[in-house]
This record gives C-alpha cells, structure tokens and sequence, in this order.
C-alpha cells in the first residue's frame, strides 16, 4: 500500500475526506481538525494527515502531528477520543495491511505515540497487528478516564431517579430556589447568528471563573462556530439581573450529548451556578431533545461519578522500534518501570514518554486537563 501524507483537511483526496464525513465522532470530522489546526497547534509543530491506500482507494486516514522530525497522534488537551479512521470491516486484511504500511512509514521516529484511544474502539487490534507486521513493539497505558450515562428512553425524572439521593436534593432545593429569582434567567444559543453573542458570554464567564487561562485562547470560540455550523452546538448560559454567571459549551451528535467546556462566576458561587447549569442543561437534553447518552467528557473529576454511573477508559499505544536509540530507550524503561511495580506494587506508573515532556504534560494531562474538568 502507498503512504501520502497532506498539511490540511482541504487538501486530501476524496475518498479521505469521505472517512471524514463518515464519521460518527465530533471528534474526527472536518469541522474539528480546521478548528484544531486553526487554534490549537504549537507553533512548533505541524499537521500530517496520512493516508494509507492503494488502486482501490484510501484504506486509512490517520491525523498526526509532525515534531522534530517524529510524528504523534494529532492531539491535543481538549482531545477527548482520537482513533485512526478506517475502510471496511474490523479485522479484514485490508485494515491489517493499511495499519502495517503505517507503522511502517513510522519506524525512522524510534517511537510513536498514539493516546485518547478508546478502549472499545473495533480498530484497535488492527493496529496492533499491522504494528507486529511492521516488526514494531507496542507498549499500551491508560491515558484518561470517560464517564457517561446511557439514556436512551430516559426523560430528566427518570434520570434524576438513578442520581444519589443526596444530589437529587441538592438539584430540587437549587432548582426552586434558582426559579425563585427574578432576574435569573436560562438561555440556549445554537444559532451561527449568535455566535458574537455566545462568545462574550462564554468568555466573560471564564475570565471571572476559578479557571486558570487557556493555553490556546482562541480554540474554543473557534470550535463554537464550527459546531453552530453543524447545528451540533449547545451553549447553555444561566444570567443573574442580566449578566451571565455559568456557561456549558455542549456538542450534541448523533445522540450523543457531551460537555466540553464549563465555567461559573466565583462571585456568585452562594447560587451553585455550576449545579443549576447542569441540571437545566440536562432536564433540556433528555426532554426536549431526547439525547441517548450524556458524556462528561475528559477525566476523573470526582463530581461527575454523581451525574454519571459509567466510566470508559481512553488509553494510550506507543509504535515503538526496537533497533533505533530512542525505541530501545522506551523499552527499557517500560521494563524499568514493570520491574518497580513489581518489587513497589502500589508505586504509580509513570507518564508514558512523548514528544517534550514538559508540554506533553501540560497537553494531555491524565486526569483533569481538558474537557469538562471542575464544577
């Protein structure tokens, strides 16, 4: 198979930007990757998008990001699930043999690193087999934790029926006593005409949150518009006496209603912005809009095992070749490390290497960078 690779969405053939259409995440549509490549890159590093294919067509299309001469997975903080997008079935030679071509088009970097991978994901073996192909190791490790709430035939009350009892009352006494003020006030913009609108508020809020500054400023009102372009967007905003004190940035696709971002006035925390904003942004998505699954996005935040009972794991799977320096080096530490938790089982395991640690760090933290973290 051929391996071609491309600097933008714009610019690939056809037949990858149709695994484009196709796909059922809001995470891997053209949509997202202009918004990540418009406001969400470093200025040292670079868009790869790599087809795999042959006479029949492009078999594989796998976003990654170019850096000092090795590529990664195209991700960043506000990634909450990535995973190549692949033609026909799981398991057919034709996915075995695209992700061989891959790796092997990998193999000059010494390593390769893949993460917000879905455990589940139906691909993922087809990875790891076309890896073995290609004579590559790989190394897995959990990168971050998703929690969700299947709701498929549920309205807000039956939901609210499967919540701890001690957050039902909190939602019924902060609910009535939100209804009790006069110039509160609960709106929903969707619209691309209300993108001016939805961006001040949004980040008014968030300059006046507990929230620290966004390393990539500009990213989440450039995807706001992107997703108001698709009719996926829910920007929730609670006001007091006309000034918005809580924001939630939603996307809603496919059925699937998952909070990105969310902020609230600390000034106005004796309210529960956070709580009140969440419980009318749910009661909207199950009533009205009859969503089948709530997701809380990326990570362990401990205030999401309330509002949801299931937790997936995204992962992360290192390419590695065993015969150049930096491959050799990353297996010895695996094994350095599987070595300590042996002798030390309750020691941690250790962030798994990438490009510069230190931004790697600060780009794909496990547990709390990212989308939906703190109430």
């Amino acid at each position: 198979m051929d391996v071609a690779t491309f600097a933008s969405v714009d610019s690939l053939p056809a037949d990858a930007r149709r695994l484009l259409d196709q796909a059922s995440s809001p995470f891997a549509g053209v949509a997202w990757w202009n918004a990540v490549l418009s406001a969400a890159l470093p200025a040292d590093e670079e868009a790869c998008f790599v087809t795999v294919g042959s006479g029949g067509g492009v078999a594989a299309l796998v976003p990654m990001l170019r850096h000092r001469g090795r590529l990664d997975s195209l991700t960043t903080l506000y990634s909450c699930e990535y995973a190549p997008l692949l033609a026909g079935a799981p398991g057919s030679a034709v996915r075995v043999a695209a992700m061989a071509a891959f790796a092997r088009s990998c193999r000059t970097g010494g390593v390769t690193r893949l993460d917000a991978l879905p455990a589940e994901w139906d691909g993922l073996a087809d990875v790891l087999a076309g890896a073995r192909q290609a004579g590559l190791r790989t190394l897995r490790f959990d990168h971050f934790g998703n929690w969700y709430e299947n709701t498929s035939g549920l309205d807000w009350s039956a939901y609210l029926l499967r919540r701890p009892g001690a957050l039902r009352e909190t939602i019924r006494r902060r609910l009535r006593r939100a209804e009790r003020l006069p110039e509160a006030r609960f709106e929903l913009l969707t619209d691309p005409a209300d993108m001016d609108r939805a961006a001040e508020a949004f980040e008014s809020v968030y300059r006046r949150s507990w929230k620290q500054p966004e390393p990539y400023p500009a990213f989440n009102v450039a995807l706001m518009r992107a997703m108001a372009g698709l009719g996926a967007l829910r920007l929730g905003v609670w006001s007091i006496g006309g000034h918005p004190v809580a924001v939630q940035f939603w996307i809603v696709r496919a059925g699937r209603a998952i909070v990105l971002k969310l902020a609230h006035d600390e000034a106005f925390k004796a309210h529960s912005p956070g709580t009140v904003l969440t419980a009318l942004m749910l009661r909207h998505l199950l009533d009205q809009e009859h969503v089948a699954e709530i997701d809380f996005g990326r990570g362990d935040d401990l205030y999401k095992k309330d509002w949801a009972a299931h937790r997936r794991q995204r992962i992360g799977v290192l390419l590695v070749n065993p015969w150049r320096l930096s491959g050799a080096a990353a297996l010895l530490r695996h094994a350095a490390g599987r070595a300590r938790r042996a002798v030390w089982p309750g020691e941690p395991c250790a962030a798994a290497p990438g490009r510069g640690e230190a931004d790697k760090t600060r780009r794909h933290n496990a547990n709390r960078g990212g989308f939906g973290d703190g109430q």
